[in-house]
Formats: structure tokens, sequence, C-alpha cells
């Protein structure tokens, strides 16, 4: 798969999870998985706008995104937008919450572990690899 749509096609499912846990979990699993998908959605998206960037610079970039918008909730900025729309509500949040920068750094670890695995295993089946 060319890089553009794998990125898309990880945005897609990233959303399609995120979706599935609040439908099946509530409570706190719902809200911390939901804050480490926030930050593997922002990964495919920064892999879908430039592909070639290194994995683990992606990585960087999805997590200190996520954690400056966790931060700029310490201002009523986001809790304002909010209130006023879904959308805003959905991409900013509301309010500030400390445990959310280590789910937002699990979500960067988990991106970076799949982004890896994927293109090893897309190198391994490279043709004039041998297979093992």
């Amino acid at each position: 798969m060319r890089p553009r749509a794998t990125a898309a096609a990880a945005a897609v499912l990233t959303v399609a999870a995120g979706l599935g846990v609040r439908a099946v979990a509530g409570g706190e699993v719902a809200k911390y998985a939901g804050d480490a998908l926030y930050t593997v959605l922002v990964y495919a998206l920064v892999m879908l706008n430039a592909p070639r960037t290194r994995p683990t610079a992606a990585a960087a970039v999805a997590l200190g995104i996520s954690w400056a918008v966790e931060f700029l909730q310490i201002s009523s900025v986001p809790a304002e937008l909010s209130a006023r729309s879904r959308v805003a509500r959905l991409v900013l949040g509301s309010t500030f919450n400390p445990p959310d920068l280590v789910w937002y750094a699990a979500g960067a670890a988990l991106a970076l572990l799949a982004h890896l695995t994927l293109r090893r295993g897309a190198t391994a089946l490279r043709p004039g690899r041998t297979h093992l």
C-alpha cells in the first residue's frame, strides 16, 4: 500500500476504534482510550500530510500537538468553544486533566510501534528478500 493510503486507512480505523470504545465502554476506560487514540489519529494525519516523515518525528509531533491541546485547556478558550460546538469539544476538549498527558504518550508510542511493525513487515515482503 502507498504511504498516504496507509495513513488514511489508519486514520479511518482509529476513528472507528474510538467510536467503538465509546459505544462499548464507558467512564475512565473510554476517556483514556480516547486520549490515546486521539494521539494515534494525529500521528496518522501527520503521516497523511507528510508521508516521508520519520516515524519517531511523527510520534514526537503527534505527542507535541496532543500535549499543546491539553495545556491549552488550562485557559478558558477550549471550554468556551466546546460549549458552542460539538466538533470543538471533540478536538479541543474542555478541562485540563494531568493523567491525559500520560495517555497521549501511550498513544504516540502505540502509533510508533504499529508504524515500525508495519514497515518491517512490508520490507520483509519485498521481492528479492528471503522468507524464513
